[in-house]
């Protein structure tokens, strides 16, 4: 019975895109399960699609189109050729055809495209030179076998013969079963009196000088394109040696009968031109992040030390151990199931919902009509990390545990003792308790799987995972509501001592809360963001580890939260760098960033196992900036004294000699140029927003110096008012009537409106106004703000930044323009996450939030205009 699925790749996308995924098994199940497409080959082909390089190869005869010869009855399907075509025009996709005909005939018949892959000669001929390079002693035996076959079986009824480059071929397919089985034996026969190979390929008979090497030919097509996995499809016995190399990933599928090792049997080449088509849908979803659950509504959990993500259905997506930026255990968000993940589901299948933080904690509670999730990171010492899920209700819930430690490149086997599952293999003990759970314990021979289903009608069901650690906790319900009590109690103290503003309080509370967690407490070093590589662009290579201490990000972070009036982690903080400068040169050779440990970084690498969040790649570890010059870090630093100073009323003498360190990295090093906030990977130059916070830094200096009755260095006044008159002269481009990224520049950056923002220019000033006009004019879309639009020299693109957009709702404030910093502000607030959480960016375009999550940028810049539109008063 046709179907949509059975016309074209277009009708396809249709019904794909119009069915969610359980309706479209349902679909398959109920519509073609008789074709061979079952709802475990639409899973299969789920994974397949997901993986980082794709080769789909298939046999020609039998299986792109229904007939054998040499006729144009034998063009693929119509449907087949599109899918294919389709497939080859993805990203990271290739597409070939590996036949049994010369690669000429192969050619003239399927009239494929130059982006399909062609071998002929059943996988011997790769080129059209190849029927050329024959010796004469190759020539003359095939010309002596095409005579003694002519003879042999040419007379017979629906014979006929073709000579090849390598072989002499016999038609059967018009001819009679006894026929066929007549000429079958003649042919073998004369194969070996004139020592060929004899291939049987469908209907067709080959006496081939050359063995058959489809496996060969699969193999370095692999090689040469850099696959990572492979789908193979045939009908013959030559397609079988392909289907015999596959391995992990990789799928096969037999078309029609026979005998066949393949995981996957469909009926014809129409089934298989179905299976093209599902295979082009579900894989240009995932390269271009059409089917990946938005950034935004990734819930984070956090104890201080550690830090996970939960999707908006309960599954663990991403967490590393031991520390921020160590190997993962679950890196699902950019690899899906076989990069590892930890999930709970209602059995009886039913929508979410909904999901939310419990009340001033990090605790974190998804609903389904008869099952609720609760999760939470409890705090353990260091180096442990102590992950609960508890799962209550009245219905049954299914368990997957699928760890996959070091993001997914660590084989490690898994074994249940008693209400135990213990990790085997892994450098740190993982042990997962579960009192009253009987796992299924799985493997693929490299990571295993445990899964249960567990009745919920019987009381709630505590899960505890504790990395690094095996003594059991408390795991019964009663004794982990209480340690759930003490972790919500400790969270609530906290969010009570903080001076919120009237403006958007709970969007500010869990910003805090955010900014908090954020911050690790056994160093007092603090997160850009706890993930790695989510995109700036889907499908782009902008992907970085944010998963380190940005002497920048972090002091702005715990500036944001002593504005709130939470002192304690900028104290933390100080200590940590106080800790670094003991061992560094000299304050002038700070890195711009740090492990949690205070250690400089590795080199960046690439996880090439792991596809990336929608397909984005690469995925990096590390991150290169470490190398960079950027001389503007000392300004956030002096800000974060001076405000925590002017807070506490009093400065402590370690944070004054932290101080005069700044100062004096600024005397030394402000006139030359960097890479700047935005770290450019390209020559450093004399970026305005580096030459403002250089100043800052010696006027902050001087200011704390003067309140708290400090003696300043004598050069640091006329350093200060040397670097201010030489950015008001040098910065300023009469061409973009603005200050610009950098001296002898035209090109506009939001990072220069800390020109006034900083204090450095008056406010009222017109080359102020201008700035702001210009920035808004030019960088400026919708409800977002872009950091630039020059050439970076970094391919792709990228998103409006949130940090930008809160500089920008700052700079309307500052010069008086109230009501526009209250509607930007306003769509910046209808940005966030359904649980009140921000990414880094937001490309408008597509309505695509982007980079990683949460960022603490995104969220110090919320909180500071939540602050300062609660001081200047109006909408609420």
């Amino acid at each position: 019975m046709p179907t949509p699925l059975n016309q074209t790749v277009a009708d396809t996308a249709l019904l794909t895109r119009s069915l969610p995924l359980g309706l479209l098994r349902s679909f398959v199940q109920s519509e073609a399960a008789d074709d061979g497409l079952t709802p475990t080959l639409l899973a299969e082909l789920k994974i397949l699609a997901r993986v980082p390089g794709l080769l789909v190869a298939c046999n020609y005869g039998g299986t792109l189109c229904d007939a054998e010869g040499i006729s144009t009855e034998t063009l693929p399907l119509g449907s087949a050729a599109i899918a294919l075509r389709a497939l080859a025009a993805l990203p990271n996709t290739h597409a070939a055809v590996i036949s049994g005909r010369s690669l000429r005939d192969l050619a003239a018949v399927s009239r494929l495209p130059a982006e399909v892959h062609l071998i002929g000669s059943h996988g011997a001929e790769a080129d059209m030179g190849f029927a050329h390079a024959q010796p004469l002693a190759t020539e003359a035996l095939l010309q002596k076998a095409t005579t003694a076959v002519n003879e042999a079986v040419g007379f017979h009824k629906g014979i006929w013969v073709e000579r090849k480059p390598v072989a002499v071929s016999i038609h059967t397919r018009p001819a009679t079963a006894d026929v066929v089985q007549a000429v079958t034996e003649t042919a073998r026969e004369v194969a070996r009196a004139h020592g060929l190979f004899f291939i049987v390929d469908g209907s067709v008979l080959d006496l081939s000088v050359v063995e058959p090497s489809k496996a060969e030919a699969l193999e370095a097509l692999r090689s040469r394109l850099g696959a990572s996995a492979a789908l193979y499809a045939g009908d013959a016995y030559s397609d079988e040696l392909a289907i015999a190399t596959l391995r992990g990933p990789d799928m096969g599928v037999r078309v029609g009968p026979g005998e066949t090792r393949a995981a996957h049997r469909l009926r014809d080449p129409e089934s298989f031109a179905r299976v093209l088509a599902i295979l082009f849908e579900l894989r240009r979803a995932w390269l271009f992040g059409e089917d990946a659950v938005g950034l935004e509504r990734h819930s984070m959990i956090g104890n201080g030390s550690s830090t996970a993500l939960v999707t908006p259905d309960a599954k663990i997506c991403w967490m590393s151990h031991p520390l921020p930026d160590s190997g993962s255990l679950f890196a699902h968000i950019l690899g899906g199931d076989a990069a590892g993940h930890f999930s709970v589901e209602p059995v009886k299948a039913s929508q979410v919902l909904g999901q939310r933080y419990v009340d001033s904690t990090m605790i974190v509670e998804t609903r389904w009509a008869d099952v609720t999730v609760t999760d939470y990171l409890e705090p353990a010492p260091e180096g442990i990390t102590s992950l609960v899920r508890v799962l209550s209700g009245s219905g049954a819930a299914r368990i997957v545990f699928a760890p996959r430690p070091d993001y997914a490149n660590a084989p490690f086997s898994m074994e249940a003792r008693g209400d135990e599952l213990h990790v085997m293999g892994t450098s740190d003990p993982i042990v997962l308790f579960a009192p009253g759970v009987q796992f299924a314990v799985t493997s693929d021979g490299r990571h295993a799987t445990a899964t249960a289903v567990v009745n919920l009608q019987d009381g709630p069901v505590v899960l505890n995972l504790r990395c690094g650690d095996t003594e059991p906790q408390p795991a019964d319900s009663d004794g982990e509501i209480d340690r759930r009590a003490i972790v919500a109690l400790h969270s609530r103290s906290w969010v009570q001592e903080l001076d919120l503003p009237s403006v958007k309080p709970s969007l500010v509370r869990r910003s805090a809360l955010v900014l908090r967690a954020l911050v690790h407490e056994p160093t007092g070093a603090v997160l850009a963001a706890p993930t790695t590589s989510l995109p700036e662009g889907i499908g782009g290579t902008r992907n970085w580890d944010y998963r380190y201490c940005w002497l920048r990000d972090g002091s702005m972070t715990v500036n944001a939260l002593v504005d709130l009036g939470s002192t304690r982690e900028a104290a933390g903080f100080l200590d940590w760098l106080g800790r670094i400068l003991e061992h560094a040169p000299g304050p002038e050779w700070l890195h711009p960033l740090y492990s949690v440990t205070g250690a400089p970084l590795s080199t960046e690498a690439v996880i090439d196992s792991l596809p990336g969040y929608a397909g984005s790649r690469p995925v990096r570890i590390g991150n290169a900036a470490d190398h960079q010059v950027q001389l503007d870090v000392f300004g956030p630093i002096a800000e974060l004294i001076s405000a925590l100073s002017e807070r506490d009323g009093d400065l402590a003498d370690s944070h004054w000699d932290l101080m005069v360190q700044m100062a004096s990295a600024v005397l030394a090093r402000w006139h030359e140029p960097d890479h700047g906030i935005w770290e450019a990977r390209r020559a450093p130059r004399h970026h305005v927003y580096t030459k403002v916070m250089c100043w800052v830094t010696l006027d902050r200096a001087l200011r704390t110096a003067a309140r708290h009755g400090r003696v300043p260095v004598p050069e640091w006044e006329p350093t200060a008012t040397a670097i201010r008159e030489e950015v008001l002269r040098e910065g300023w481009d009469e061409s973009a009537s603005s200050y610009t990224v950098s001296y002898d520049s035209p090109d506009l950056d939001a990072a220069v409106l800390h020109i006034g923002l900083s204090g450095l220019l008056d406010v009222a000033d017109q080359r102020f106004l201008d700035t702001v006009t210009a920035v808004e004019r030019e960088l400026r879309v919708g409800p977002t703000v872009f950091r630039y639009r020059y050439d970076d020299g970094l391919p792709g693109l990228e998103g409006g930044f949130h940090i930008c957009t809160t500089w920008l709702i700052e700079a309307y404030v500052a010069v008086g323009r109230i009501e526009e910093a209250w509607d930007l502000f306003d769509q910046l607030v209808n940005l966030f996450g359904p649980t009140g959480l921000l990414p880094e960016e937001y490309d408008p375009g597509t309505e695509t939030h982007l980079g990683n999550h949460p960022q603490a940028y995104s969220h110090l810049g919320f909180i500071r205009c939540a602050r300062l539109l609660d001081a200047v008063g109006g909408r609420k």
